[in-house]
């Protein structure tokens, strides 16, 4: 067992190293899906798993997915969950003793997690990318009409555009503000959760994980880490799924009645949004049952994480900024989306386990 604050990294590149190296002392063996983009240290880049399996095979019929960095920077937090857990023999143990194979997926989007950006090298957010792209798109004209006030052509932006997006909430609402600006939009591509016109390198490498370790589960578990929203250190169970009511029970049955949210029914911190990841699983894996969530920790208030975004997008618009400038904005973005501080990395390690202990559960009922 390793302590909480060694099991997170301050870097992708350090945060890799200790996932292999836990990886490889718990005598797991580690499948690298590599990216051709290079890290923001030089270093490779590469969706990692590893298969902890009661059988040693990719059989087990009862399946946890556990995974972290969809949205690249997010991914300091949940590789300190990967970590912590490929240490804590309880837990495998746990695992093992129910006939539940656990399958960590490290670095869903390596790129944003190395670069301290939330998205893809394609700039795509990566939870706003599963679509089927021979069909129309969705349209998001709230966001259309905020584009040019989200991303003025200077940063800081002006006291008038302030006031013009302070405007806009008190008219229209922080719920709606938020929907409208995180729902997913298709059409500018250098714009803020952009889902895409095709499929990501993550997309189409999470599809190849899935039918690699996934298509001969009977049922699957999934527990998607996530940052940003919420009150800090509180993990929100966000139900991750289609708008199945039996999905959702079974759900709630699982990790908490009154603790699983939902975006169906608007009981959860995250607005109505489109092209969600778990589509993949439906997909790829129709012959199981599949019961998933979001474990979303909170950070900062939300207003604080949206600038934080705000700026992110802006300098990606600008690389001619000074480094001064860019500098403060990758701090601020890292801050919006990670707390460096044990208290809140114990509380994520805390209510992690917890949901991964229940899921087993879950997946043994």
């Amino acid at each position: 067992m390793i302590g909480v604050p060694e099991a997170f990294s301050s870097s992708y590149a350090l945060a890799r190293i200790r996932f292999i190296e836990a990886a490889s002392n718990a005598r797991l063996l580690v499948a690298s899906y590599k990216l051709a983009e290079t890290g923001r240290e030089g270093e490779q880049l590469a969706m990692d798993v590893a298969l902890d399996s009661p059988s040693d095979a990719n059989d087990a019929e009862r399946l946890l997915i556990v995974s972290s960095g969809c949205h690249g920077v997010e991914g300091f937090c949940g590789s300190g969950v990967q970590t912590f857990a490929l240490h804590d023999e309880e837990w495998r143990e746990k695992a093992r003793a129910q006939g539940v194979a656990v399958l960590y997926v490290h670095a869903l989007n390596p790129y944003g997690f190395s670069h301290l950006r939330r998205v893809t090298q394609e700039n795509v957010d990566l939870n706003r990318n599963f679509h089927d792209f021979a069909q129309p798109l969705p349209e998001n004209p709230a966001y259309a009409a905020l584009q040019p006030l989200l991303l003025p052509a200077e940063w800081p932006p002006s006291s008038a555009n302030y006031k013009a997006i302070d405007s806009y909430v008190v008219t229209h609402g922080q719920n709606a503000f938020q929907a409208a600006v995180s729902q997913g939009q298709h059409a500018f591509a250098d714009g803020m959760f952009f889902g895409g016109t095709a499929p990501t390198w993550s997309n189409t490498t999470w599809r190849d994980v899935l039918r690699r370790y996934a298509q001969r589960a009977r049922r699957i578990a999934w527990i998607d880490l996530h940052t940003g929203l919420g009150p800090n250190g509180i993990g929100e169970r966000i139900f991750a799924g289609r708008d199945d009511q039996a999905g959702v029970q079974r759900a709630r049955a699982w990790w908490g009645e009154k603790q699983v949210t939902s975006i169906y029914d608007g009981s959860s911190s995250s607005a109505l949004l489109t092209g969600l990841m778990f589509n993949s699983l439906v997909e790829e894996c129709a012959q199981a049952e599949y019961t998933g969530i979001a474990l979303e920790f909170g950070t900062l208030p939300l207003l604080e994480v949206m600038q934080a975004l705000r700026a992110d997008h802006w300098l990606h618009q600008h690389p001619e900024a000074p480094a001064e400038l860019a500098a403060e904005i990758k701090t601020q973005l890292l801050q919006a989306f990670y707390c460096d501080n044990d208290a809140w990395k114990g509380q994520v390690i805390s209510q992690a386990r917890q949901a991964m202990f229940q899921a087993v559960d879950g997946l043994s009922r």
